[in-house]
């Protein structure tokens, strides 16, 4: 399941469902049914099956549940927009099977690479962030009993939440893992300058992914610290271990280009959000990363821990741990 793009060519017995406003359970045949709606005012010269219900309202305080699906199958593709500048504030929790607890469950804006509230567009195989915020995955999503998507706002202030969700009834592979997220931020991350990414799990299972968002807290160069992969048994020293933080999301040298920072967004890596992006090395500077393993996911049998180090350099000869640094980070992973 996190392999390349479907056999688009492939005649099977899934069937294509989708889930929206307009068509709350997906239902054959129900889209475009409602008499009432957040459209119903504009269209009531038109009648029914004009776009009488393209979004809800969620109320502060509110949860929605914005898709609750009959298995087996596989969500596709999701697509929502909604204010963009509160998208740290609704909170997105997904269930598998009728499970108790969500195995994907986080801010709204860090599931789409947008966790600090001012937009980035994102250009990438599995998340797209198009104008003027379209957030969309193409995450593949496995279940086979049920589905559960809920969407919590945590604000001050109702809004507007468009969304649309796709899905393929079909059989699932004995072997297909169902994805998890875990969203763990350090402000300040403290001594040591250690940010747990993915705090232990168990195998089998597949990481395909990190989003990491960093406010350094100290002026100078921010990202030699290593992304350290802990598996299989592994205590004090990792199997897997990067070169930094730049290094790890694809970039070079402090990502400076004739002193400029320059963003970057490609199928499965990217530096695609710099705030303020006129400035360099400054301690306030906020930044987005992400990195997709796709072509090279991370497979572990018994376990799995990741960790990020944040370090800079005192003076030209000394690192300096960025004990003040402020640190949110994502990981994607395919679990039994």
């Amino acid at each position: 399941m996190t392999g390349s793009a479907p056999d688009l060519w492939r005649l099977d017995a899934a069937r294509t469902r989708s889930i929206s406003a307009e068509n709350p359970t997906g239902a054959r045949g129900a889209g475009a049914r409602a008499l009432e709606g957040t459209g119903a005012y504009a269209a009531r010269h038109l009648g029914a099956g004009w776009k009488i219900s393209p979004s809800i309202q969620l109320a502060s305080g509110e949860t929605a549940t914005l898709a609750d699906i009959s298995g087996p199958g596989v969500i596709r593709h999701c697509w929502l927009t909604t204010d963009r500048t509160v998208l740290r504030r609704l909170m997105l929790r997904v269930y598998w099977d009728a499970g108790p607890d969500p195995a994907i469950e986080l801010p709204l804006g860090d599931f789409f690479c947008n966790g600090w509230d001012e937009m980035a567009l994102v250009d990438s195989e599995m998340v797209v962030v198009a104008p003027a915020g379209g957030l969309n995955s193409y995450w593949p999503m496995p279940f086979r009993h049920g589905a559960r998507i809920t969407l919590h706002n945590g604000g001050d202030s109702a809004v507007p939440v468009y969304y649309q969700i796709t899905y393929t009834e079909e059989q699932v592979p004995h072997d297909a893992g169902y994805l998890h997220t875990q969203w763990r931020r350090s402000n300040p991350l403290g001594d040591p300058a250690v940010h747990t990414i993915l705090d232990e799990t168990a195998g089998p299972g597949r990481y395909v992914g990190t989003y990491l968002a960093i406010q350094p807290g100290d002026p100078g160069w921010w990202g030699e610290g290593e992304l350290k992969f802990y598996l299989d048994g592994d205590t004090d020293y990792p199997t897997l271990c990067g070169t930094g933080t730049e290094d790890y999301f694809g970039g070079a040298w402090n990502f400076d280009l004739d002193g400029t920072y320059r963003t970057y967004s490609t199928p499965y890596l990217g530096m695609h959000q710099v705030l303020p992006a006129d400035e360099i090395y400054r301690a306030h500077q906020r930044f987005g990363m992400y990195r997709w393993h796709v072509r090279d996911p991370i497979c572990f049998q018994q376990n799995l821990r990741v960790s990020i180090q944040a370090l800079g350099w005192g003076d030209p000869e000394t690192y300096l741990p960025l004990e003040r640094a402020d640190i949110a980070t994502t990981a994607w992973w395919y679990q039994r």
